[in-house]
């Protein structure tokens, strides 16, 4: 982990308030692990005081750089929206556990909800170098907000659902599941709690790793601001936190 004033390279918009920018510095050689998040402070002023916790999109290592995608939704968000390449950014990172990578396997789901695709993209990348095959299932409320599309298509199969029925399937990524082959040996998925509470039921008996979205404060561990009840002790704990002991869990050990 480490904090450092990083540059933005470019910044552009995706959808309707969904945003991709990319920054530059040293701290990327210390990224690696897909599903990890870093830390972003948007202003040098005492306003909005919090930092943002934002997952780790895409890194690219020999350039020295990582992508980010993100809502603007909020004041903090929308400071961020609006910085320009040269700008820069006080990011801390990377921060808390990611997807395990190396898995005994030939196809996987990566299923993602709305801003949770984003750390998929990282996953499926490094999940092809490894040589496993991976099925993407993106969920989205309309297509006015969907993203990566393409992107995630360069890199294997993938569906699309939106509850409004505006592009892919009409409904939830539950639909799509229902309708694929059950042929895989993991499932990796990352979105809102309903979300992973439908996946990890529609997908029981598959070993599966969730990514949990909470609200966080400090992003290391010391606040308490993002505990979660585990169903069965971790550590001799009734609690975790998403932050440092996540944002990933193995399925089954968050209560959903």
């Amino acid at each position: 982990m480490r904090q450092e004033q990083m540059t933005v390279i470019k910044q552009k918009a995706l959808a309707t308030n969904i945003f991709e920018m990319t920054l530059a510095g040293e701290l990327v050689s210390l990224m690696g692990t897909p599903g990890q998040f870093v830390h972003i402070r948007v202003s040098g002023g005492f306003e909005p005081l919090l930092r943002r916790p934002i997952s780790i999109s895409s890194i690219n290592k020999d350039k020295g750089e990582f992508t980010i995608i993100y809502r603007a939704e909020g004041k903090g968000t929308s400071i961020l929206s609006t910085k320009t390449p040269g700008d820069v950014v006080d990011v801390l990172g990377p921060l808390g556990n990611g997807f395990p990578v190396n898995i005994e396997g030939e196809k996987v789901f990566l299923i993602g909800g709305g801003i949770g695709v984003p750390p998929l993209y990282e996953l499926s990348k490094q999940l092809r170098e490894v040589g496993v095959e991976p099925i993407h299932i993106l969920g989205f409320q309309s297509s006015d907000v969907m993203f990566y599309e393409e992107e995630f298509n360069a890199l294997g199969e993938t569906y699309i659902a939106t509850v409004d029925g505006t592009a892919g399937e009409k409904g939830f990524v539950t639909h799509i599941i229902d309708q694929l082959p059950k042929e895989i040996s993991h499932y990796y998925a990352c979105g809102p709690m309903p979300m992973l509470k439908a996946v990890s039921s529609k997908l029981a008996g598959i070993e599966g790793f969730l990514s949990f979205e909470e609200r966080m404060g400090c992003g290391i561990g010391a606040c308490f601001a993002c505990v979660c009840k585990t169903n069965n002790q971790v550590d001799g704990r009734d609690y975790v936190k998403v932050c440092s002991d996540g944002p990933v869990f193995k399925a089954g050990v968050v209560e959903l």
